[in-house]
């Protein structure tokens, strides 16, 4: 892990907003007047889509995707100016929250700011003519790390945003050399020395295609040395497989477990059921009580916990990245009450040490452990939301359940599933 990193973090909360359809207005000034309502769902961090200027270039869509950056040193003039953004800054610091902002440094848009004054800095393909190296995203090219030059402008444009911004969720970040980002963390911490570093890394397949194809893609495991978190990526093919029926459950908690036994003690991955790139995890879930399941699930899993805006009522329709399609807050369902409850139980559960998972497949019933600096917990969630006796790792006796309070007893290391979500706090088996 980065040597500094804040084992806090594993405690916390990010709430992830996309500008242009967080409000009718689609600005940053209309942002703050639900900044309340965000931090009352427990959020710690807020992280924004990125904010700058989208390229007209062969863009996607009517708006354009606001991966494909045309200038990394100014805002997006459709979210407002620079000032309205540093206004939402302050706001958000003014109820103890942190802003991180997306960085987008594997590609540009064709007609960028730094391509049109640097055009040295892009990768050619074999025509000569600048291109991306997947072949698959066909409104941005991508740029050349073998320039120092590129490298020290990137530096800059970091340091800038770092004298605003509390830390930066860095887009594909697998495809960008490790030893940039470490310079990169090196020279931002001369700004701020306690910036949150936030790696996308990318799918299994998609990273081992990559370096089928002659393509740098940074190992998950080596990213931690620069990187405070990074994506569960690595393992969310599988729990996509389980969503889709075509695994069992246990199959995917397997791969919970190798996580834990192939990184750092102190690894910090981002858990989601759902981000801007994933379908709507009602896509997938539609009973209420399963829902309360997969929510209080992630909660407990070993991490930072991420919130895509619309998650908390039940969206089931992902946004589109190149239209304006503004979240829905009139679903008639809000998880709000559950999701405040979850955030305390994860200041609770604390810093873990020490996780496992075991499932149930019969009954779709995951048991989770977890223990570190706050005491041994027992997490037993029914994803399909059925009755069970399942066996727990915990001492027999009467425990409260975190998530409300009702007692809940284990009998001869069995306890009696009602298809609601538990968490207790509890001795461990000998």
């Amino acid at each position: 892990m980065a040597a500094n990193t804040n084992p806090q973090l594993q405690t916390q909360i990010i709430y992830s907003i996309y500008v242009r359809n967080h409000t009718p207005e689609g600005t940053f000034r209309a942002v703050i007047p639900d900044l309340d309502r965000i931090r009352a769902l427990g959020t710690d961090i807020i992280w924004f889509l990125p904010i700058h200027p989208i390229g007209v270039a062969g863009k996607k869509g009517t708006l354009g995707c606001p991966y494909a950056n045309r200038d990394y040193r100014t805002v997006n003039p459709a979210y407002g100016t620079m000032d309205d953004f540093k206004a939402l800054v302050q706001e958000i610091h003014a109820r103890g929250m942190k802003c991180m902002i997306d960085v987008v440094y594997n590609h540009t848009s064709p007609d960028s700011t730094l391509y049109r004054e640097h055009p040295d800095f892009f990768y050619r393909g074999a025509d000569g003519k600048p291109g991306n190296k997947m072949g698959d995203w066909s409104d941005v090219i991508d740029l050349d790390y073998h320039n120092p030059d590129l490298w020290a402008y990137q530096i800059e444009s970091l340091k800038f945003w770092a004298g605003i911004v509390d830390g930066f969720r860095c887009d594909v970040a697998s495809f960008v050399p490790l030893e940039f980002w470490k310079a990169a963390r090196k020279a931002v911490s001369e700004v701020n020395p306690e910036a949150i570093w936030l790696a996308e890394t990318v799918h299994q397949s998609f990273g081992c295609l990559a370096r089928y194809k002659g393509v740098r893609s940074e190992l998950d495991y080596d990213m931690y040395e620069a990187f405070d978190m990074e994506y569960e990526y690595d393992i969310r093919e599988a729990f996509d497989k389980y969503l889709q029926g075509k695994i069992v459950l246990s199959h995917y908690l397997d791969m919970l477990n190798f996580q834990e036994a192939i990184y750092p003690a102190n690894y910090n991955k981002l858990r989601f059921l759902e981000n801007h790139d994933q379908p709507r995890i009602c896509s997938y879930v539609k009973g209420e009580q399963s829902l309360r399941n997969y929510t209080a699930m992630l909660y407990f899993l070993k991490g930072t916990t991420l919130l895509y805006a619309g998650q908390e009522f039940e969206n089931d329709h992902l946004p589109s990245l190149f239209e304006k399609e503004p979240i829905d807050r009139q679903t008639g369902k809000d998880l709000t009450p559950l999701l405040k409850t979850l955030s305390k139980v994860k200041r609770v559960l604390g810093v873990p040490g020490y996780f496992r998972a075991e499932a149930d497949d019969a009954n779709d019933i995951a048991v989770m452990q977890r223990a570190g600096d706050t005491g041994h917990f027992v997490g037993v969630f029914s994803l399909k939301g059925v009755r069970a006796e399942v066996p727990v790792p915990a001492m027999d006796g009467v425990y409260e359940n975190l998530l409300g309070g009702a007692p809940v007893t284990v009998a001869d290391g069995t306890l009696s599933c009602a298809g609601e979500p538990v968490i207790i706090r509890a001795p461990e088996r000998d």
